[in-house]
């Protein structure tokens, strides 16, 4: 039950505290470089785009600019904004062209594989409408590391470790992600010149250098020399989307997320369910928590598969799945004694994400997140342009009638969901859970812990993780074997995580006191500091 190399299973940090910003990511340069930008007067959209764009940088199996980006901006006055910034399928994506060619799914490192970045034109539209300093000043960290270099932390070693043969697939980014042929050791120091030049190109021209000229145009050559559909015009149609945010009480508290295409409805259906259990009743045990955790799961994983995909071409009744006449229903079929039948999944893993929560000292909140989906994404390189493009276009079926069907400029289903937590309609958190499908389980984990167990943002952090997915009810290894007999014994099939479980990081405000919290999860490398 070892994960080796270090021990990610030691709880025990403490919560960070200050009243002028609060920033917490996965890495602590991605963490101290969002607080310079909050002390030199930027606001919380300038500190998280920075972050998120260097974390691109020195995180590069996790995230980047060849990949997607969903976001919650709650300003301290008014109402939250999220903004979709995930990619669409190119338009020549007609299922029946792969039903043509014989394919039964996508392969993760298939040129047809990459859904055009959204990434980019999320961060500079965010900027524009709601940041206050320039992209030159917002990305110059993320420039400073890519042109002069970075160091390679803890956490980020073993991943790259794990993953880095999906560079090896396509070759040419061999030379930058796997130096000397093979993954770089803790300490060890890389850079990204090309990658510097573009974010440098960004940050005088804005989106078109990404979606337009010499970058676009690399994009698509080494897309179609693997046999992609990607046109130029493909990219250049690009645009994210302002969404309404959509939402679920609990515990006298609202759950913000992101509306389809991503899962943000899956962790409010969860939500639902356990309204209906006292969570915090102190005659609970560990096993009767992970148990009624792990049956929500899959009665809310159940309907997510089978509805959630591109709401423009599959719109389903949100508000009638979330209603007490269909949750009581789901809620009904969940017993305290026995494991329901276990749900297999039809869909690729989605593995790697990065997330940053930051408040600016007026109290406007960010809660981001943006991904590659696997680690490494597609592994295929862009090299005079230093893009790793991302491969969600992989989680698209290739069945007709599937509500995930692949079709022309469609979004697929996504996983990364960035959450923000309110009371009485005030925001008062931005949070995330990195880690694929476990990220809708994670945050009612996370928030139980705070808002049943009285637990404060970091300890409930801490605690142990358990999910259920995919046929099998995933325990960490701190766990008791007690715990783990208690649930066999309620028929669920339990396993041993062989590496953690998501990654929780968080910034809370106490707006009656004037204080902020900041969490950052001891699975990763980073770290919550004040600004």
């Amino acid at each position: 039950m070892s994960w080796g190399q270090r021990d990610f299973m030691v709880p025990g940090r403490s919560l960070a505290v200050g009243d002028r910003g609060m920033v917490a990511a996965s890495h602590p340069a991605v963490t101290l470089a969002a607080v310079e930008i909050l002390r030199s007067g930027g606001n919380a959209v300038d500190a998280a785009i920075a972050a998120i764009a260097l974390q691109g940088v020195i995180d590069p199996h996790m995230t980047g600019i060849g990949g997607d980006c969903f976001a919650i901006y709650a300003p301290a006055s008014g109402k939250p904004v999220a903004i979709n910034g995930s990619g669409r399928a190119p338009a020549k994506a007609e299922l029946g062209w792969f039903r043509e060619a014989g394919m039964a799914s996508i392969p993760d490192d298939s040129p047809h594989a990459v859904t055009i970045p959204g990434a980019v034109d999320a961060w500079c539209r965010l900027s524009a409408d709601y940041g206050s300093k320039g992209l030159d000043e917002i990305l110059a960290p993320a420039i400073h590391a890519a042109e002069n270099g970075f160091v390679v932390t803890p956490r980020a070693a073993l991943d790259w470790a794990r993953y880095g043969n999906r560079i090896e697939r396509h070759q040419t980014g061999v030379q930058v992600y796997l130096p000397g042929g093979a993954a770089p050791a803790v300490g060890g120091k890389l850079g990204h010149q090309a990658l510097g030049a573009t974010l440098r190109r960004i940050a005088r021209e804005g989106r078109a250098a990404f979606y337009e000229g010499a970058v676009a145009e690399e994009i698509v050559s080494v897309l179609k020399a693997l046999g992609g559909l990607m046109q130029l015009e493909d990219l250049a149609s690009a645009r994210s989307d302002y969404v309404a945010p959509i939402s679920a009480d609990y515990r006298d508290h609202q759950i913000w997320q992101c509306p389809p295409n991503g899962q943000g409805v899956a962790a409010l259906l969860i939500a639902r369910i356990l309204a209906g259990f006292d969570m915090a009743d102190p005659a609970l045990g560990e096993a009767d928590r992970i148990h009624l955790l792990a049956e929500a799961t899959k009665a809310a994983y159940r309907q997510r598969d089978a509805l959630v995909a591109d709401p423009s071409f599959r719109p389903f009744d949100i508000n009638a799945l979330l209603s007490e006449g269909s949750v009581a229903t789901l809620r009904s079929r969940i017993t305290r004694e026995r494991a329901s039948a276990p749900t297999d999944f039809d869909m690729p893993v989605h593995r790697d994400t990065a997330y940053v929560a930051v408040a600016d000292r007026d109290g406007n909140m960010v809660s981001l997140i943006n991904s590659l989906f696997f680690a490494f994404g597609s592994g295929i390189y862009a090299p005079r342009a230093g893009v790793l493009l991302q491969n969600r276009g992989s989680g698209f079926s290739l069945v007709d009638g599937h509500p995930n069907a692949i079709a022309p400029r469609k979004r697929p289903f996504h996983t990364i969901i960035p959450g923000l937590l309110a009371r009485h309609d005030k925001p008062v958190m931005a949070f995330g859970v990195m880690g694929g499908q476990y990220q809708a389980t994670g945050h009612m984990q996370i928030l139980s812990g705070m808002l049943d167990r009285s637990l404060d943002i970091q300890q409930s952090s801490d605690a142990p993780r358990s999910f259920a997915f995919d046929g099998a009810l995933t325990l960490e290894p701190t766990i008791p074997g007690s715990v783990a007999d208690d649930l066999i014994g309620r028929g669920h099939r339990v396993v041993w995580a062989d590496e953690p479980l998501g990654g929780f990081q968080a910034v809370h405000i106490d707006a009656s006191r004037g204080v902020m919290f900041g969490a950052s999860d001891h699975r990763k490398d980073g770290i919550a500091l004040a600004a």
